[in-house]
């Protein structure tokens, strides 16, 4: 199942030389793993609430995949690039197949809910 690789950064204004270093060097840590960019310095339109910050969501093959690639050497050495010039949260995540039904998860929640008195 694809798994994702999904980052709510938040850049400074002018990157500095180390950032522009760790974008340069980003894509050779993914390549054994298969990962490859689907979202990277686009701009957000923001329909509801706040998002202060950009978004990057990397797809791998699956989530062992985008898990080696976050925890192998080539990538740790890379990440304190970034990570000491600019903030942000970075989350792992197997996204769902073509057959997904959101209605059939609505009924299993349902299912599992306590039952409501009164």
């Amino acid at each position: 199942m694809t798994a994702y690789a999904i980052g709510h950064l938040h850049p400074a204004a002018h990157p500095g030389e180390e950032v522009l270093t760790y974008i340069e060097r980003i894509q050779s840590t993914m390549d054994p793993f298969g990962g490859r960019f689907l979202v990277h310095g686009t701009q957000v339109e923001v329909v509801e609430g706040d998002w202060p910050g950009a978004l990057v969501v990397i797809g791998f093959p699956d989530l062992a995949a985008a898990r080696g690639w976050y925890e192998s050497a080539a990538y740790q050495e890379l990440l304190p690039l970034r990570t000491r010039n600019m903030a942000g949260d970075v989350v792992l995540v197997e996204g769902v197949g073509p057959e997904y039904d959101a209605s059939a998860t609505a009924a299993a929640m349902r299912a599992a809910a306590p039952p409501v008195i009164g």
